[in-house]
């Protein structure tokens, strides 16, 4: 394994998880359900996605690595396709996104 293979593979992973920290923490400081799972699903895609690939490049062109593109594949198409539905039927359900208030109202 080369040293500039371990360094990408580093890189991404490490960006993975950078990327689902700060998601993580969008997550607690948002105010209401469609931000934090607007949050929640960029986070979780692009993150994931990013480690993923990581240790793709960590495994070298073998049958793990393709195990790994077509879960990479398949989160890519799976989670915002969730975060969808969730969102559709919190707002079927009477669910309202949060709105600021306007100066000197109460």
């Amino acid at each position: 394994m080369s040293v500039l293979q371990n360094g990408v593979a580093g890189v991404l992973i490490v960006l993975g998880l950078i990327i689902m920290l700060v998601g993580s923490i969008g997550i607690l400081r948002l105010p209401d359900f469609y931000t934090r799972s607007h949050a929640a699903s960029k986070v979780d895609t692009t993150g994931i996605i990013f480690l993923l690939l990581g240790l793709a490049v960590l495994q070298g062109w073998n049958l793990a690595m393709v195990k790994l593109m077509i879960a990479v594949a398949i989160i890519m198409l799976a989670n915002p396709v969730a975060i969808h539905a969730l969102s559709r039927a919190a707002w079927m359900h009477g669910e309202r996104p949060w709105m600021r208030k306007k100066e000197g109202e109460d």
